[in-house]
């Protein structure tokens, strides 16, 4: 009973940084990363959304910061999660409701075969090698391109084949 005496209670859940400041410096580092993370992470993303893994990574970090006594109280942390978790909302909701949006949030498949010849301009854009590119149509079992109508890498950074 003389631990629970012993919390300071109103440091634990008090924040010490202003309201605002907390959820402006989780929209400003969510935005940010978002756009790094859209324009040059593509292919690196996995099966997973890029939005997706960005809100993992945040509220990772955000957490770690409340629990390591970063912020000076749980509240801080708390509050970033759910200004993270709400921008990622609202950029889903909005690129869903909002056509021309939705190319800002959501990259469009990039071509990399056509009838069986590979882009090579499109594979440098995204630094994908010939090996990368056969290692991926092999997982696919196709193991000459000849035989490939269309290949693209898709927003979310998986391949889809047409033969």
């Amino acid at each position: 009973m003389q631990l629970v005496a012993e919390v300071d209670w109103r440091k634990l859940f008090v924040p010490e940084l202003p309201v605002l400041e907390v959820v402006i410096r989780g929209a400003i580092v969510y935005l940010l990363l978002f756009i790094v993370m859209r324009f040059f992470l593509r292919r690196r993303s996995g099966g997973l959304g890029l939005a997706d893994i960005l809100v993992v990574v945040l509220i990772a970090d955000a957490v770690q910061n409340a629990m390591g006594s970063e912020y000076k109280s749980v509240t801080e942390g708390a509050l970033l999660v759910f200004t993270i978790v709400s921008l990622d909302f609202a950029l889903d909701w909005v690129g869903h409701r909002v056509p021309w949006l939705r190319r800002l949030t959501r990259p469009s498949p990039l071509l990399l075969i056509r009838n069986g010849r590979m882009i090579r301009r499109n594979m440098q854009r995204e630094m994908i090698t010939t090996e990368e590119l056969m290692s991926q149509l092999r997982q696919q079992g196709i193991d000459d391109p000849a035989v490939v109508r269309c290949a693209y890498l898709e927003g979310d950074g998986e391949m889809s084949v047409l033969k």
